[in-house]
């Protein structure tokens, strides 16, 4: 059986740290006790007449009413978008779409506070990554493809780059205004036209996003955004007027979806799930890499595909950083996503809190040994302390699915090739991280991880110009950069 060893913080002084509440200030948001569906320009009543309700996972109140869209509101919603496309948009010069791209992300600046304090409170991360990471990349994604849309010529020479007509895209919980962002911009840049439709739990900041692109006078049609759960996503991907399906979020749903569309002419792009692999050589920065460890997988929570969720350390350093770890641990605070000094914030759900529950205990009875720090969690909201497991197994679970939540896993090793069959011998490939101070050792394991997206010596790093995208059942197709333009074009 697992053993959990009581281990208090190694350096006493943290104990005696306590940071006055710092919370960021809720008065200046507005939200709708009830919102519409978000078709043609317009707010309108689902036709089911049926709402759900989106609630705080930090405190569990609730936040608003939200539409749910069946399957006739969301063909209006693509009829919507296929009456704008061949009627506005596609005909419209490339330069004059990209003002109202641009229009989008100033806006998207004149309100970030709003929209980061929203994001905070509908899907439980802390009020800094949503402040200084989402909503200024949601911004930064919107300008870089407004600068896009004149020069598709440019970026595809010698070919004839066309729209493809109307996209269906589906987002997940876990970024949810900047999915949006990654989605939307380049398809509006190469003159599709878009369905969205954000997760269940998580539909707010696409909905200000909404108010945002109604703001900004962007032609009625052009951009629709939908609510509702499984079967409204359904019901986009099988719409027969739907050129592209976009797709961001568990691998089973992936599935589904190429399933869905195989035997028609529709394109398909998936970001599927991932179990990064970050390896630690001895040659490393320790004290850097152990912060790079902690911002992959503890200060968002686990709630990234991209999540660093396997540390591998080579064997002459393990010990040290493991320590090095557990005191890091000591140190972080888990609380009010909106406090500004929490590092940790909310899990999204109940049913993810039930998941990541149901992992650790598996973990547990697989033997590895268990390690939690020792802080207090709010007696309201769904919280997890952040978990680690050590000498655990290549083949055992938690190592090898995926659990979207703040659970590391660590394994040791001796040389980079054993390390290389490690980080590989996994169903997913979608990120890594490498950290040493070689650059030769970085460019010799880039060539070999399996993974779409490697970090050197950082983690969880993003930029619009940089494709992001995975191997294996970690999906396919790139988003963002010149790569994120290529989906929504017929060359």
């Amino acid at each position: 059986m697992a053993t959990q060893k009581k281990e208090g913080p190694r350096l006493d002084f943290f104990s005696d740290w306590k940071y006055s509440p710092a919370p960021e200030s809720k008065e200046h948001i507005r939200l709708n006790k009830k919102y519409d569906l978000f078709i043609n320009g317009k707010w309108q009543k689902p036709t089911g007449s049926k709402y759900f309700a989106t609630h705080n996972p930090a405190t569990e109140e609730k936040l608003a009413e939200v539409a749910d869209a069946g399957e006739k509101d969301v063909d209006a919603a693509v009829q919507a978008a296929r009456s704008a496309y061949e009627k506005t948009w596609r005909k419209m010069p490339g330069r004059e779409r990209g003002k109202y791209i641009y229009r989008i992300a100033r806006m998207i600046q004149e309100r970030a506070r709003e929209l980061s304090v929203i994001e905070t409170m509908d899907g439980g991360k802390s009020i800094r990554e949503s402040r200084d990471i989402d909503v200024p990349l949601a911004a930064s994604h919107f300008f870089y493809y407004a600068g896009w849309a004149d020069k598709l010529d440019y970026a595809f020479p010698n070919r004839k780059p066309t729209p493809l007509g109307v996209a269906g895209q589906i987002i997940p919980w876990n970024f949810p205004l900047l999915m949006a962002a990654w989605k939307i911009a380049p398809a509006l840049a190469c003159g599709n036209t878009v369905v969205l439709k954000p997760a269940e739990t998580t539909p707010l900041t696409a909905l200000k996003l909404a108010e945002i692109i109604q703001d900004s006078g962007l032609p009625d049609g052009v951009v629709n955004i939908i609510t509702g759960a499984g079967k409204t996503g359904a019901a986009i991907v099988n719409h027969p007027h739907v050129n592209k399906v976009a797709f961001t979020g568990s691998t089973d749903v992936g599935r589904i979806i190429q399933k869905a569309v195989a035997g028609t002419a529709k394109r398909v792009t998936l970001e599927l799930g991932g179990k990064a692999a970050n390896i630690i050589f001895e040659d490393a920065a320790i004290d850097q890499a152990v912060e790079g460890i902690v911002n992959g997988i503890y200060f968002n929570q686990g709630h990234v595909c991209c999540a660093g969720s396997r540390l591998f350390v080579q064997e002459g350093v393990a010990d040290l950083v493991i320590r090095k770890l557990k005191d890091r641990m000591e140190t972080l605070i888990v609380g009010d996503p909106l406090d500004k000094n929490t590092d940790v914030g909310a899990i999204n759900s109940k049913q993810q809190l039930q998941v990541i529950t149901n992992y650790i205990q598996i973990g547990k009875e697989g033997g590895a040994e268990f390690y939690q720090s020792s802080c207090e969690l709010p007696k309201k909201g769904y919280f997890v302390r952040p978990t680690l497991f050590l000498n655990v197994s290549q083949s055992h679970r938690i190592v090898q699915e995926e659990i979207f939540g703040p659970v590391l896993a660590v394994q040791t090793f001796r040389t980079i090739e054993e390390v290389i069959e490690k980080a590989n011998n996994i169903p997913y490939g979608l990120s890594a991280g490498v950290w040493t101070d070689k650059g030769s050792k970085i460019f010799n394991l880039t060539g070999k991880l399996r993974a779409g997206v490697i970090w050197a010596n950082t983690y969880n790093k993003f930029d619009p110009t940089s494709p992001f995208g995975g191997y294996k059942e970690s999906g396919f197709g790139r988003e963002g950069g010149v790569h994120g333009l290529l989906p929504y074009l017929s060359l």
